[in-house]
């Protein structure tokens, strides 16, 4: 059985090679709404290139299913173990060519452009960025979900509060002439 599509959806996607969130949210202009969220379980594989393998399996299933014009994806971060970096990369590239694959809008956020769209401080810590996403997601339950799949749905809403921008909506600009150029209905005469 099919799942209900979701065809302007977005899919937050919190690469790991442990555990990857994901989270599901509708796009429309008034609110959003959680549809789905989880983690894609991968401690008890061993092998790197079958944890790849599986990550894409199943983000491929879940945009089979739902359906959604968006992935966003956490960009990587700097560490100190450069192994883990490799196949946290790995990880990352296999989820946004997935969503390639299937012709999904991707773009990457950093983990503090993330923290700063939800709670105003891009230096936040975990729990406050769960809880600002409580009070603006307040019909959903998010009590239940593991601390990767609350951080995919900080991603899917980081991208959310970009499309509802009119500054940001359509990509990046040099400037407010460029901005302009590329949004004359925006032009003050």
């Amino acid at each position: 059985m099919r799942a209900k599509a979701f065809p302007n959806a977005i899919l937050g996607v919190d690469p790991g090679t442990q555990c990857t969130g994901y989270a599901l949210i509708t796009n429309e202009q008034s609110h959003c709404e959680l549809i789905t969220a989880g983690i894609i379980q991968l401690k008890s594989i061993k092998d790197h290139h079958a944890k790849l393998h599986h990550i894409f399996n199943s983000l491929y299933h879940i945009i089979s299913d739902y359906r959604p014009k968006y992935l966003a994806i956490e960009a990587p971060f700097y560490g100190k173990n450069v192994q883990s970096m490799l196949k946290l990369g790995r990880a990352q590239g296999v989820a946004l060519t997935c969503g390639m694959v299937k012709g999904l809008e991707t773009t990457e956020y950093a983990p503090r452009k993330i923290k700063q769209s939800i709670t105003g401080n891009g230096s936040a810590a975990k729990e406050q960025v769960a809880a600002m996403l409580k009070q603006l997601l307040p019909e959903a339950d998010l009590s239940t979900l593991n601390h990767d799949a609350t951080d995919a749905l900080a991603v899917a809403y980081c991208h959310y509060l970009g499309l509802r921008n009119p500054i940001t909506k359509g990509g990046a600009y040099k400037g407010w002439s460029d901005y302009l150029r590329a949004n004359p209905d925006r032009n003050i005469k």
